[in-house]
């Protein structure tokens, strides 16, 4: 039998409509049978807000107020993005890209196992350990699934669904920023500097393994780079999207 095969897309850096232009592609190709991840940082510090947030929340904060911000497709509390590392994965509907069990646990597992093997040792939340620490940012809401540091969470992730097809990202948090300084990352937590490269790798690594699929290295083809700048232009980059609610 053919070893199932993920095109694992190059690592960059983007805006915020640019990085959720490509995260919608990767829904459009996973609806077409196309699997992918992707990694990915931002150019710049960004909020990016859930799809049924309201955009006059992040102005209650001085910290955040002034940021460029961008709504994602999927549903969630905010995130600024600044000092973490992205991730996207795009697979398409039934098997052996889905089951019954939960590609936020599967991923989240991947992604604590990486980070066993580079010394740091995290966990997933349960069920009782659910909470609310403040009023916005998607870390300071703990929810089962979450991938903590001791009391502190440190990998948050969302889904999309659409035809069957499941497009999900999540925020890696390395360090804290400036403008949300009462949110450490994994770097702040242990005596250990996870790089973003050595952390990539190892999750590819475990997702090798815990799956028994193949991640080879590609490229977006033309037609796609097309349509994610159609997005930006119409969509990610519009008033009328980000500030919708």
């Amino acid at each position: 039998m053919a070893v199932p095969i993920v095109r694992l897309l190059p690592t960059a850096a983007a805006d915020g409509p640019h990085n959720m232009a490509a995260d919608e592609v990767m829904l459009q190709s996973a609806e077409g049978g196309m699997a992918s991840l992707r990694f990915y940082t931002w150019s710049e510090p960004t909020l990016s807000l859930g799809y049924f947030e309201t955009e006059a929340l992040h102005n209650a904060d001085p910290k955040l107020a002034g940021l460029p911000l961008v709504r994602r497709p999927s549903g969630g509390a905010t995130i600024l993005h600044h000092h973490e590392l992205t991730y996207s994965l795009a697979l398409p509907a039934g098997s052996p890209w889905q089951s019954r069990e939960s590609w936020i646990c599967r991923f989240h597992h991947a992604i604590a196992g990486a980070l066993e093997k580079l010394g740091v040792h995290a966990r997933l939340a349960g069920c009782d350990e659910e909470q609310k620490l403040g009023e916005l940012l998607c870390f300071q809401h703990q929810t089962a699934g979450d991938l903590l540091i001791g009391p502190h969470k440190v990998v948050g992730s969302a889904q999309r669904r659409r035809r069957g097809a499941l497009m999900q990202h999540g925020s890696v948090l390395l360090r804290k920023s400036p403008h949300t300084p009462n949110v450490p990352g994994i770097n702040d937590l242990v005596r250990i500097d996870v790089s973003i490269l050595r952390l990539q790798e190892g999750i590819v690594a475990e997702l090798r393994e815990r799956t028994g699929w193949g991640f080879q290295p590609g490229d977006w083809i033309e037609a796609e780079r097309e349509q994610m700048s159609r997005l930006v232009q119409a969509k990610y980059a519009s008033e009328a999207w980000n500030r919708k609610r």
